[in-house]
């Protein structure tokens, strides 16, 4: 019999690689082309139903889940040819294997970004709704764990299947909640700080608790499982005292600002394998050894961002995926057949939608959270996803469940995510009127002798320098207060570290999640640590902000800031980055698309920074700012809020300031405006500036030119020793039916002609390098797509 059954698993067992078809061999009969034939079609499928369901706002995980139910026996999986083919039997253990391995990585990185400390800090609202959101679920988890018993998993052992229904009807899907807010722009909001805060003491609990239902459905005495949980123990003390040093160490040795050794990567991942070895051997699941060694490494310096960069995206990407397909492929809707079963279902979610939404909501209640909030607070928490599944499989994998119960919880699972963004959108309305303010352009401030509000966006440290020596620039002298708020841009990506980026961010409470560094005292990021210094150093009121948003959706956020702030100028950066040989190379139309977007419905002034190193590299301090800035004046609404700001600028001691005034020559060879209308309001502003020219830090000078060559040349002629070129959107426009063109071929509209010119690398090869700002002027009754502008059809037609 033992010969007998070696030779059937002889037989059954998959050959690694085959010979080719050529040599009559079937690919799909060997383990490796049929293991990249699955990696391929389950992302192919969980991606298309990723971006089929963004416009639902739905997350990942729900594409995910859903693509494993359809590639397994509830769908696709029912045709017996697709199933043998591409899942078969004999295929199904290495499939399992890389699934399981990428969930082990993963846990790891869950366990890399979060911090303790900060969970230590947790306030007392959060800490008694997390309390209430799990206890109330758990109890009623017991009653379905009976029912579930004396109808459809009957003979199962009573105590590990009470912990596993308890833990699966109570838990918190934490990465998946900070998506859902994400995408509702709730993150940084209090109702989704105290929902994050919340959802991290949910979720250590909820290990804590799964950890033991493991140790629990062991098929040995309850002595046995006693020494599971002491044997676990004793390996996280062991982890504390022996491993915690090393890699400790291996932080110290890798300095914020240089390399991380290739060999304490392999080290730190050697370890994370060792550790799920140690934890499967004593009997609770390999990814609790992972995930302990995620929490103990340690979180100051860059060791811990570049290891989780090295590993994410492979493991998010390919493996984790597969984990999905993995439990679709033993989930079988079919199972769940009959009144009985239905009426199960229902039961299942109901007890898990009532037990974890009230609960929150009495608890919510009794802290004095408003109800609106209360209920919302109810059904964020109600989110399910990953760990869930987790909690199921292993609960399946023990004999625990049987499939039709199985089924039962994965659905209960996928529909308490599915309709948690649509029922918070309903019940949850977080806009509110703004309080209108009068400064929204920079005249109107500067004028009135009022506080002078920027808004000043970034989206690299490359932008920090250019950004912070334009603001020194700005202060001017007089006793005019300037107050600038720095917003660091980032794409909401697909990436779990993108969205716990945003906790760094909290203003209210220590970060949970922390990456790249400790975060900044007052909540500011590494990345904002020089605006920091720059407050200390000045008496500019500069405050750090972080927005980290679609980037078809992030421009709706920079103009709700600016209006919550009462700014008076947006400052944008350019869209194409300064490359080392001085051309410029895109960053992604998006961020081209994000520019327009803002122009079109900003609520003030705005202003577009092309940054070809405005002072340098480095930050200047106020007694080394010398710069030469020319403002390049046409005429027009724009021109003139350009001039009202370098006018501002000049106040600096330090700041060398030449107006000059383009003026086009008419048949009769009299100088004329190159702008005909508007001419008094230009003229009133050129004779202002002729009464300030007679300071020492203001030059003013008039250029008859009679077409777009001779304005180029002026333009040239004027680079040579300027450090920055300041001029307004809007395009000149002659007398005659024609605009001047300075460019052949415009793609960048938003900069118009002038702006668009001294950006281009023909400007760039022929004159200077230096900066430009291109500013546009609020005008609540202005059409910017008039026939008076150069615009970019294709783009207006999006934007309309």
């Amino acid at each position: 019999m033992v010969e007998l059954a070696n030779s059937t698993r002889c037989e059954t067992a998959m050959k690694t690689t085959s010979e080719g078809a050529w040599q009559g061999d079937n690919p799909l009969d060997f383990a490796l082309p049929l293991l990249i034939l699955q990696i391929s079609l389950v992302v192919v499928v969980t991606r298309s139903l990723a971006f089929l369901l963004k416009p639902l706002r739905q997350p990942r995980v729900i594409a995910e889940i859903i693509g494993g139910i359809l590639l397994g026996t509830s769908a696709l999986g029912r045709s017996s040819a697709f199933l043998n083919s591409v899942f078969p039997n004999q295929s199904l253990t290495v499939l399992d294997t890389v699934a399981n391995i990428g969930l082990i990585f993963f846990l790891f990185l869950v366990g890399l970004e979060l911090d303790l400390r900060a969970i230590r800090r947790t306030g007392k609202k959060a800490l008694a709704i997390a309390i209430a959101g799990i206890s109330l679920p758990f109890l009623l988890g017991i009653g379905t764990s009976v029912v579930l018993r004396a109808t459809i998993i009957k003979g199962a052992r009573q105590g590990p299947l009470l912990v596993f229904i308890g833990v699966a009807l109570s838990i918190t899907a934490f990465p998946v909640l900070a998506r859902i807010l994400a995408e509702l722009k709730l993150l940084t909001t209090d109702i989704g700080r105290l929902a994050m805060s919340a959802a991290a003491v949910n979720d250590v609990i909820a290990w804590i608790l799964l950890a033991l239902a493991i140790a629990l459905s062991g098929s040995g005495s309850p002595l046995v499982s006693l020494w599971v949980l002491f044997s676990a123990a004793g390996f996280i003390i062991f982890l504390v005292i022996a491993v915690h040093p090393i890699l400790a160490w291996m932080v110290r040795m890798s300095p914020e600002g240089g390399p991380v050794r290739e060999v304490y990567i392999c080290a730190t991942l050697i370890i994370v394998l060792a550790a799920g070895f140690v934890t499967d051997a004593i009997g609770i699941h390999s990814l609790f050894g992972a995930f302990v060694v995620g929490i103990m490494v340690p979180k100051d310096g860059p060791f811990a961002g570049v290891v989780s960069d090295k590993v994410e995206d492979l493991v998010s990407s390919l493996f984790l995926p597969l984990y999905f397909v993995s439990s679709g492929l033993k989930t079988n809707v079919a199972s769940i057949s009959g009144a009985r079963s239905w009426g199960l279902l229902v039961l299942v979610i109901a007890n898990a939608c009532v037990g974890k939404i009230f609960g929150t909501f009495v608890i919510s209640a009794l802290v004095r959270i408003p109800a609106r909030e209360a209920v919302t607070l109810g059904f964020l928490m109600n989110t399910k996803g990953l760990v869930e599944l987790i909690v199921l499989n292993i609960a399946k994998d023990r004999k625990v469940l049987n499939d039709e119960a199985f089924a039962i919880l994965v659905l209960m699972a996928l529909f308490t995510t599915v309709i948690t963004t649509p029922l918070v959108l309903a019940v949850y309305k977080p806009a509110r009127p703004v309080a209108p303010y009068k400064h929204r352009t920079i005249k109107s401030a500067t004028e009135t002798d009022s506080e002078f509000r920027v808004m000043a966006c970034f989206q690299t440290s490359r932008n920090i320098p250019t950004l912070i020596n334009l603001i020194e620039s700005s202060q001017g002298t007089k006793r005019r207060r300037l107050t600038v708020y720095a917003m660091h841009l980032v794409e909401l990506s697909e990436r779990s570290s993108a969205i716990f980026m945003v906790q760094r961010a909290r203003r209210n409470g220590l970060p949970f999640w922390n990456r790249r560094g400790k975060a900044v005292a007052g909540g500011g990021e590494m990345i904002e640590v020089a605006f920091e210094a720059y407050q200390q150093l000045s008496s500019v009121s500069v405050r750090s902000m972080i927005d980290i948003s679609d980037l078809s959706t992030i421009h709706d956020d920079i103009i709700t800031s600016a209006l919550d702030k009462r700014v008076a100028l947006v400052i944008l950066p350019f869209h194409k980055m300064l490359q080392f040989d001085g051309s410029f190379e895109s960053i992604g139309h998006a961020y081209h698309l994000v520019n327009q977007r803002v122009l079109h419905h900003a609520p003030c002034s705005v202003a577009i920074l092309v940054d070809r190193g405005f002072g340098g590299a480095a930050q200047v301090s106020a007694k080394s700012v010398e710069y030469s800035i020319y403002v390049l004046f046409f005429g027009g609404l724009d021109d003139r809020e350009a001039l009202a700001y370098a006018s501002r600028m000049a106040e600096h001691p330090g700041i060398s300031l030449t107006v000059t005034r383009f003026m086009a020559a008419n048949s009769l060879s009299v100088p004329v405006p190159l702008v005909s209308d508007n001419i008094t309001a230009d003229e009133m502003a050129i004779e202002e500036c002729k009464a300030k020219a007679e300071d020492g830090n203001i030059k003013y000078e008039e250029r008859v030119v009679e077409g777009h060559t001779e304005v180029a040349a002026a333009l040239r002629d004027m680079g040579k020793g300027a450090n920055l070129f300041m001029v307004g959107r809007s395009p000149p426009v002659p007398e005659g039916p024609e605009p001047h063109v300075l460019l052949e071929k415009q793609d960048c509209p938003e900069l118009g002609p002038v702006g668009g010119y001294l950006a281009s690398g023909e400007f760039t090869a022929m004159a200077s390098t230096a900066s430009v700002l291109v500013v546009q002027c609020y005008d609540p009754d202005r059409d910017i797509y008039s026939k008076r502008y150069i615009v970019n059809r294709d783009i207006e037609a999006e934007l309309e």
